[in-house]
């Protein structure tokens, strides 16, 4: 990539991987904790059980039970005690997301609202909450000549959306908006912003779908996308492209957080 933060992955010292009990996010826990500079990690997710099974794959690997649809306080009372409980807490990736099909040619009974909410909440509202909630505290640690990390996952799905997942899409493109505001806003600061953009990826997240054993003939296997991802953040780049993403990113995005630095309007 063309801008690089002044940090990396590497310096990180205690990190909170948020949707980690499977995919992505999962394998993100699982490969930041083997990096030589020893992390420790946390694993938060919904489910328990496999937050139990998490807890056992490595002895810097802690776990917190994280609910994103459980509101504004809620989240709050989370950021708070995660804080307080690991205050050298300096790097969070924001891996929790929710996909659905939607058809709107059949609003009635392809369009489901309740559905929709939860994507919209899960996969933006709620990572815009926490990343609100973090910031206090990542400001201090740059207060203090301390590099930090906010770890957003979009999506190539967010440069060039995918139809029969619009809302998903949508959702994908406002973080990744979102996500070139904030490196410009932090720029003067030690707060790194390091997007990960992932191409359709091995992922338990279609399996409600039923259209896994069609997308697993053309999704990026998880291994290689973790590898891939990993050395993007080793590097340090500000946008992580494994896979085709890098070839949307070169055609329609290169160029923009330049742009974005002499725009005035």
């Amino acid at each position: 990539m063309t801008v690089t933060p002044r940090a990396t992955i590497r310096d990180a010292k205690c990190i909170l991987v948020v949707g980690a009990t499977a995919g992505i996010g999962r394998a993100l826990a699982l490969a930041i904790h083997d990096l030589p500079s020893r992390p420790t990690v946390i694993a938060a997710g919904r489910r328990q059980e496999r937050l139990d099974e998490l807890a056992q794959t490595g002895d810097r690997v802690k776990t917190a039970r994280v609910d994103l649809t459980s509101g504004r306080a809620a989240l709050k009372q989370f950021v708070d005690e995660m804080l307080a409980t690991y205050p050298d807490l300096d790097a969070v990736v924001l891996s929790s997301g929710i996909q659905h099909i939607f058809d709107f040619k059949q609003p009635e009974q392809k369009f489901d609202l309740d559905l929709f909410e939860d994507e919209y909440t899960t996969n933006y509202v709620a990572t815009v909450t926490l990343i609100k909630f973090f910031l206090p505290h990542f400001l201090k640690l740059s207060e203090q000549g301390r590099p930090s990390f906010l770890m957003p996952i979009t999506s190539g799905l967010g440069i060039v959306p995918g139809p029969w997942v619009p809302t998903y899409s949508a959702t994908k493109a406002a973080l990744h908006s979102l996500a070139l505001s904030l490196n410009h806003q932090l720029k003067d600061t030690k707060v790194q912003v390091m997007e990960i953009m992932p191409p359709l990826t091995e992922s338990e997240l279609h399996d409600h779908q039923g259209m896994t054993p069609k997308l697993s003939k053309f999704w990026l296997p998880l291994d290689e996308f973790t590898e891939q991802t990993m050395a993007g953040l080793c590097r340090g780049d500000v946008q992580v492209c494994p896979g085709d993403t890098q070839d949307k990113w070169d055609k329609f995005e290169k160029g923009k957080i330049e742009l974005m630095a002499v725009n005035r309007t």
